[in-house]
């Protein structure tokens, strides 16, 4: 396992996942080619490979982060999302939370329904998850909660209060993330908008610091320009990246080495 270790692997997933150790990933953070909605170079996705793959190489208390949506096709969303969803849960997956990942504008405008600004990101877990570090960057209303009468069965009130807590001046957020997407946006590496679909820097970020701890391995079994495994490097995890497209991977190793010689020049 440990030559795989810190790598973008060029090959199907599928393949190069078969050949790892069982219970050997803490976390995969990862959106799939869905509903053919950009051209990946011709090449196809075999979900319910992947999905099974993912499952044995994940940890018990391990956690899967996918990134997924829906098109239009003929008036109606396809709900490929929900049927790879329900998938998960099938071979053994939690439904740990279904977060959305909410962006600050739409790709195309619709005429006879409300823009399309969100994606799922269902968040699967081996078991109950091991780690999580909840960010709290929502800043409190109030300073204290409770000190209300309770409100019985029957909807009348008590004269019993509920006891005051006092907060935090920030709290954990909410599980609807409000990401900027878009060229300069989405990352500030030029290179990386060579890849049809870039995936927001943000968002792989916050994923790994909430569902993994330093030293960690953080896989990317569709890893594209490389965006998980740079944030993964970045905040002192290791990585693998899986990609088919050979093109892709110069991208994402690129990206990695000027990430790797910008944290040197830091330090």
């Amino acid at each position: 396992m440990k030559e795989n270790l810190n790598k973008i692997i060029c090959g199907d997933n599928v393949k190069v996942l078969s050949g790892f150790p069982d219970g050997c990933i803490d976390l995969t953070v990862t959106s799939p080619p869905y509903d053919k909605l950009r051209d990946y170079k011709g090449y196809t996705f075999d979900f319910e490979g992947i999905a099974n793959e993912l499952y044995r190489v994940t940890k018990q208390g391990g956690v899967v982060v996918w990134v997924v949506g829906d098109a239009t096709v003929n008036g109606s969303e396809t709900g490929t999302s929900f049927r790879q969803a329900l998938y998960f849960k099938d071979i053994g997956f939690n439904l740990h939370d279904t977060m959305i990942y909410n962006k600050n504008g739409f790709m195309a405008p619709s005429s006879n329904r409300y823009h399309q600004v969100f994606e799922y990101m269902f968040i699967f877990s081996k078991d109950i998850p091991a780690v999580f570090n909840g960010l709290k960057d929502r800043r409190n209303i109030n300073t204290v909660r409770g000190g209300l009468n309770k409100r019985r069965k029957d909807g009348t009130m008590s004269d019993e209060s509920f006891k005051k807590i006092e907060l935090d001046e920030f709290g954990l957020r909410f599980n609807i993330w409000n990401i900027e997407v878009g060229y300069m946006k989405s990352s500030k590496d030029e290179i990386a908008f060579e890849h049809p679909a870039i995936f927001p820097e943000k968002l792989a970020r916050d994923h790994i610091l909430s569902w993994s701890n330093e030293n960690d391995v953080i896989l990317d079994p569709l890893s594209g320009s490389g965006t998980t495994c740079k944030m993964a490097y970045r905040y002192k995890r290791n990585y693998i990246g899986i990609d088919v497209s050979e093109e892709y991977c110069r991208i994402a190793d690129k990206r990695l080495l000027e990430e790797k010689a910008q944290l040197t020049l830091d330090l």
